[in-house]
């Protein structure tokens, strides 16, 4: 790309990069967003399998810089589909013009920084080079697929798909022998859709999880109207509390009350449905005594609902807590269980040997099949980053600093990498939040950092070593007052082979953080170097 550097290049154009290319054009700043799909929705473009669904409630899941956004468009469910979300990505980005500063089909390959011009260098796998003053890593944290390594998957005849890159046509699956590998959020929203129409569906489970009914409905037009006309006070309100999602609070410990009172709190949650039942009580997701309590209260509804015991105590997780692993939210994931079409593989006792032409061996067994859909979620946080080859000005790379887990101030910076900015990345909330309330308070702060360095008359701005020392320390002391320490999430790295297993997201809460954002601003970005 030849001419004067830009000011910004922006990685990504799912919902971080549309909102940051907004805010620079807002205010004065030249932007690209370098995008390698087709189109604009980040995650929600690649993943359209069936059943995809968000597990925040649309009226909360979407924009509110803008009133115009919110008056012209209008949510159908309670829980948005896939469909319907990108359908609102294009929205957003027609709306407001963005597509002619967006590059499609464009995969950065490398970043370097300039010491000497303080300019980064990007360049895509198509050979497109880009030079820009800053660059903003808008890449999601679930954007980035782990596909286990099992021996024989080239020799296998049939049909293999991924759920993060399911076909744009669809793809029909009924009367296939079909196997599901996982069952994460994926895989529960996924399993009862292919139910339906498989001659044959194999679920080869490794990890049970917990799963609650979402109970989905059209959004009636009361609702609608109400959110539209006072969605900046609601999200306010979303600000004060930890997830940056508005639940029903009861300030009351799960402890402090008798076991019929308890039944009937967690009852309500279980009918009204969603992860609201993961703050039933102030403490569950703190205190494993209380975090029992809910445990024992959705094994108990697996029990009820699957009828054969056997296959619904391989459905039940019993070695971790509830909440520990991003609660899923379902449609009759469990009920599935009990149609004629479906079977249960457990890979605790089958573990997966390898597979042939016509199937997979699982313990002694072969499973003789035609499709296999991976559902094995994300490399997450960290995925989409660390395959993109960044280098900072003493030529060290980014994959490398973080080989022994991410480290970053604030989940903004990372030391040593200057003018490189994250948009909820590892040691942000991100994850553990609704993800629009992350992601617009991540794209203003940056906003108004890189404004006011123009002001200024900086040129560059880097996260201080000792800051993220201590930034990581505290992230890491405030996961272990949580239960989240206590299972093999991805939020953990878990999932995948060979990643150092560090919490990654935040778990102080949204408002603590948000303070402590502007807090760091306000003070002349402390803990960062301006240059």
């Amino acid at each position: 790309m030849s001419g004067a550097p830009l000011d910004l290049v922006i990685v990504g154009a799912g919902f971080s990069g549309l909102y940051m290319l907004h805010k620079a054009r807002e205010l004065g700043f030249s932007a690209r967003v370098l995008e390698r799909g087709d189109d604009v929705g980040g995650t929600w473009f690649w993943n359209r399998y069936p059943g995809a669904r968000c597990d925040v409630e649309s009226t909360q899941y979407c924009y509110v810089f803008s009133e115009e956004l919110q008056r012209d468009w209008t949510w159908s469910e309670r829980y948005s589909a896939q469909p319907e979300i990108l359908a609102y990505a294009r929205f957003v980005a027609d709306r407001l013009d963005l597509r002619r500063d967006i590059a499609f089909g464009c995969e950065v390959a490398t970043a370097s920084f300039d010491a000497a011009t303080n300019l980064w260098a990007v360049s895509a796998a198509d050979g497109q080079k880009f030079v820009a003053r800053f660059v903003v890593m808008a890449t999601g944290p679930l954007s980035s697929a782990s596909l286990p390594a099992i021996a024989g998957l080239e020799a296998f005849a049939g049909k293999v798909l991924r759920t993060s890159a399911w076909p744009e046509q669809g793809v029909d699956l009924s009367g296939r022998r079909v196997a599901v590998i996982g069952t994460g959020s994926t895989g529960i929203q996924l399993i009862p859709e292919l139910a339906k129409t498989a001659e044959r569906l194999f679920v080869l489970q490794r990890t049970p999880n917990y799963s609650v009914p979402a109970r989905n409905r059209p959004l009636d037009r009361e609702t609608a109207e109400e959110w539209k006309g006072s969605f900046r006070e609601k999200r306010a309100l979303a600000k004060t509390r930890p997830s940056g999602t508005i639940y029903r609070v009861n300030d009351r410990s799960a402890l402090s009350v008798d076991a019929d009172e308890r039944e009937r709190v967690f009852e309500d949650r279980w009918q009204y449905g969603g992860a609201g039942m993961v703050v039933a009580f102030n403490d569950l997701t703190r205190d494993e005594k209380a975090n029992e309590t809910v445990a024992a209260f959705v094994r108990a509804k697996i029990a009820e609902t699957v009828k054969d015991q056997r296959i619904a105590a391989a459905l039940t997780p019993t070695d971790y807590p509830l909440g520990a692993k991003r609660i899923c939210l379902d449609t009759g994931y469990f009920d599935t269980f009990n149609r004629d079409n479906v079977e249960l593989v457990d890979l605790r006792e089958r573990p997966i040997g390898s597979l042939d032409a016509t199937g997979i061996h699982v313990g002694s067994d072969h499973i003789d099949v035609d499709t296999i859909v991976f559902a094995t979620g994300f490399d997450a946080l960290t995925g989409a980053i660390t395959a993109i080859r960044i280098t900072g000005p003493d030529g060290s790379s980014l994959r490398e600093q973080w080989a022994a887990g991410p480290r970053t101030y604030l989940g903004l910076m990372t030391a040593g990498f200057p003018n490189l900015f994250i948009v909820a990345g590892p040691g942000s909330p991100s994850v553990l939040t609704n993800f629009f309330v992350s992601i617009e308070q991540h794209v203003e702060w940056i906003a108004a950092c890189i404004d006011a360095l123009r002001a200024g008359g900086h040129t560059r701005i880097e996260a201080d070593k000792a800051a993220q020392e201590r930034w990581g320390d505290h992230v890491n002391e405030v996961a272990s007052r949580t239960l989240y320490m206590k299972a093999a999430s991805w939020y953990l790295g878990a999932n995948v082979p060979g990643k150092p297993r560090i919490f990654m997201p935040y778990a102080g809460g949204v408002p603590a953080y948000f303070a402590l954002c502007q807090e760091v601003a306000a003070d002349g970005y402390r803990g960062f170097t301006l240059g």
